[in-house]
């Protein structure tokens, strides 16, 4: 490498953070908090509702609700169905708590892989992409519904 090419690879390197930093999706202050994840007690009509306290009926509208959201994934569309097929209440319970966000975040990792691989992202994208990947659940679904249209790409 040509000493010219060396010092505009350490110059771009070392100003990277600031032009990234500088952008719209920042120029606005701090970031919020992410929105709490979406859990099975944001489907219903009183997310105050603890899944415990539904009745069989409460349940199955719960699980119908999550099967009509055209953004649910193929493992919580297999899941619901299955638990709707062959549940029992106690099954429905217990897939809203526990089964539902495990199957959410598998569904979403998957999406971020998706994004990954189109040929035409930017290379901000693919970074913040490969955090999310490492994150928790939460900051995954964040990512999905926001963080990806703050980068661009």
């Amino acid at each position: 490498m040509r000493p010219t090419r060396a010092v505009l690879t350490v110059a771009a390197a070392a100003l990277l953070p600031a032009l990234v930093l500088a952008g719209p999706a920042f120029a606005a202050g701090p970031a919020s908090s992410p929105p709490p994840a979406a859990t099975a007690r944001t489907v219903f009509d009183s997310p105050t509702t603890p899944v415990g306290d539904l009745s069989d009926d409460d349940l199955r509208v719960a699980i119908l609700r999550i099967l009509a959201d055209e953004d649910s994934g193929t493992r919580v569309v297999r899941e619901a169905n299955e638990v709707l097929d062959n549940g029992t209440t106690e099954a429905m319970r217990q897939w809203l708590e526990t089964g539902y966000p495990l199957a959410q975040a598998e569904d979403d990792r998957v999406a971020l892989f998706r994004i990954l691989a189109r040929p035409d992202i930017s290379d901000a994208l693919r970074a913040a992409v490969g955090e999310a990947i490492d994150g928790t659940p939460e900051e995954m679904r964040y990512f999905l519904e926001y963080g990806q249209y703050e980068i661009g790409g």
